[in-house]
């Protein structure tokens, strides 16, 4: 019996410690030295060096000043990162979407994108598409008092070109140059 039983104990307690800490390990220094921003969770800084949130994280931006994410199923809270889940012939995403684009539309714009209506596949997409900031313009710009092509000209700035898909606009980091283009007044 201990002829089988002090191999196979062995082999376990060997492939736990390779698969469990050296591995681990490993790929963990390699990406550390090699990816470190990525490693560390593509974090977004602000110039005093705050951390302002995750290039790969949605966030919740309210008020009229501010460019908003795509809407969030779990409220942008990453442990309950999912889609709705509601099929799309669910009366209840038909009614959500409705209570949204009425909220959003502005009738001199046409009809609000599909992206800021819908949440992402994780719930946590940062990145919307370039019609759907546009749509947002008039909106900051009046909230902010700065002409509409300035803005024009700064999410054209924060455009990214992937080399596979569609251009796409990451809301934190354009929120960011936002505020650094047109600061809100103290106390707003």
């Amino acid at each position: 019996m201990t002829t089988y039983l002090r191999p196979a104990l062995s082999l376990a307690l060997l492939m736990t410690l390779v698969t469990g800490a050296l591995y681990p390990l490993a790929v963990t220094g390699i990406a550390q030295v090699a990816f470190p921003e990525q490693a560390n969770g593509s974090l977004v800084r602000d110039e005093q060096g705050r951390v302002r949130g995750s290039a790969l994280i949605a966030q919740d931006f309210t008020g009229d000043a501010w460019f908003h994410s795509r809407p969030s199923a779990g409220a942008y809270a990453t442990v309950a990162s999912s889609a709705s889940n509601l099929s799309p012939s669910n009366p209840a995403l038909a009614e959500r979407v409705k209570a949204e684009a009425s909220a959003l539309y502005q009738p001199q714009q046409g009809p609000v994108p599909l992206a800021l209506l819908t949440t992402s596949g994780s719930g946590l997409d940062p990145h919307l598409p370039p019609d759907a900031v546009a749509y947002q313009l008039p909106r900051v710009a009046s909230a902010r008092q700065v002409p509409v092509q300035r803005l024009q000209a700064l999410v054209e700035a924060s455009t990214l070109h992937p080399l596979i898909g569609p251009p796409v606009v990451n809301v934190l980091a354009l929120n960011q140059a936002l505020e650094r283009l047109a600061p809100m007044p103290s106390g707003s």
